[in-house]
């Protein structure tokens, strides 16, 4: 949300779900609190070491089978998780934990809109990466490196998935409203310019079929627009600027045009009621990371499967990603260090995405066959993986702040949302500032 907050990034995802190519979401779905990984190293599992993780979302490594393949190489290990489904439910726990330095599990998830505080707030309760024996900085993509490390090169996390953007649309839909279908052309329509979004959204809407939307939320649209800036929310020296920051208010106005016109339904996303739109086929397009897809699955009936389709966004950029990081104080920190590099490598990064969708952070995977082949059961037979390759490459690199995720959702779900119930995009503006500027002063 993500978003991604991971209860959706998940669901999934997809991207990305690539996210994305199965999303998701990048999107199943665990309950909010799973005791599995509270079982720590034990006679119980007949002298064998467990390895314990904490996760939001479905991040998909079980599903990828990847935990049964690390035990069968490493025979006196065990894997469990404990898997909170949102991350908002996640994380604040999370960062009691560490903030005391207690309860911490071997292994623990941190979603990338949150890394910059565990960065800034949280280093010295972390093991540092740069310094386990075969881990190769070159091997993942250089800005999601440098997002896990601090100003005195201390890398505290290693990235699993990003969330480069994509725009996914029904192709039985654009083809009922008289849009092209293939994903060149529809591509096309719309680069390099949003605004050329909406213009085709207005094409849409001029012969719609009865009852749907162009996009699925003014959020969604909104954290696709501000995912392809290069400087949003923070300035490199750690500033808040999103309320001087034009781009961010560019966006905001552009995604309001879009509420105002009847282009996005007022629909918050990762909700119930989001949900069933998408059960029920009520919009045509959504920005897409590839955990996204995943998202899609999960809450579609299966007549929807093979309906969708994959076009390059507007813009290149990132919507997503986590990262894994080994407390200090955790019962097997050099196990869990081994664990973790190998979970991240090339090689398993283009596992996940291949069953999960989650797009690897990983650049060496993106010429592996499970990338370059990747297909998704929301897609058909269309190649999708280049596509979300293609924006991981050149998405712009982002400051990523220690709130960046209290900005955002302040934005679409206190802010541009009340465009669709009537608000001015004045107004909605002056209620998200609010709404932001009393929970950072917090």
């Amino acid at each position: 949300m993500r978003a991604r907050t991971r209860s959706a990034r998940n669901r999934a995802v997809v991207l990305a779900a690539v996210a994305s190519l199965g999303a998701g979401l990048l999107a199943g779905c665990a309950d909010d609190g799973g005791d599995d990984a509270n079982k720590s190293s034990s006679d119980e599992n007949g002298g064998k070491t467990t390895i314990t993780l904490g996760l939001f979302g479905t991040m998909g490594f079980k599903e990828a089978g990847l935990y049964t393949e690390y035990e069968k190489l490493n025979p006196k290990i065990k894997i469990a998780d404990n898997v909170i489904q949102r991350n908002e439910n996640y994380y604040p726990p999370l960062l009691n934990h560490l903030t005391t330095n207690s309860g911490l599990l071997d292994v623990q998830a941190v979603e990338v809109a949150n890394i910059a505080e565990i960065v800034n707030t949280q280093a010295d309760k972390l093991t540092d990466f740069s310094k386990v024996s075969g881990v190769d900085k070159s091997k993942w993509l250089g800005w999601k490196w440098e997002q896990a490390t601090t100003k005195d090169g201390q890398t505290v996390g290693l990235g699993t998935d990003v969330g480069p953007m994509a725009i996914c649309y029904r192709t039985d839909l654009f083809k009922q409203a008289g849009l092209p279908t293939d994903p060149a052309e529809v591509g096309a329509l719309w680069n390099g310019d949003w605004s050329k979004l909406l213009t085709v959204g207005e094409r849409y809407k001029a012969k719609a079929p009865k009852g749907t939307f162009f996009m699925d939320s003014p959020g969604g649209l909104l954290n696709g627009i501000i995912g392809s800036e290069k400087e949003k929310f923070y300035d490199s020296s750690g500033k808040v600027i999103y309320k001087t920051n034009p781009a961010v208010k560019a966006a905001f106005d552009l995604t309001a045009e879009a509420a105002e016109k009847g282009l996005v339904q007022a629909q918050t996303q990762f909700q119930p009621a989001w949900n069933s739109t998408i059960a029920n086929s009520k919009f045509a397009a959504v920005s897409c990371p590839p955990w996204m897809l995943g998202t899609l699955k999960d809450n579609s009936k299966p007549e929807a499967k093979g309906k969708w389709a994959v076009a390059t966004a507007p813009k290149s950029g990132n919507w997503g990603g986590t990262f894994l990081t080994v407390p200090k104080s955790g019962k097997n920190v050099e196990e869990a260090q081994k664990f973790v590099a190998w979970l991240t490598a090339p090689e398993q990064q283009a596992k996940l995405f291949k069953v999960q969708a989650s797009f690897p952070s990983a650049p060496a995977a993106y010429t592996m066959p499970e990338v370059t082949g990747a297909v998704n059961q929301m897609t058909g037979e269309q190649k999708i993986g280049p596509i979300f390759a293609e924006a991981a490459k050149t998405a712009p690199v982002q400051v990523i702040g220690p709130k960046d995720q209290i900005i955002q959702q302040g934005l679409s779900d206190n802010g541009v949302i009340l465009v669709t119930k009537g608000k001015s995009a004045q107004e909605a503006w002056e209620s998200a500032v609010k709404s932001i500027d009393n929970k950072l002063d917090q």
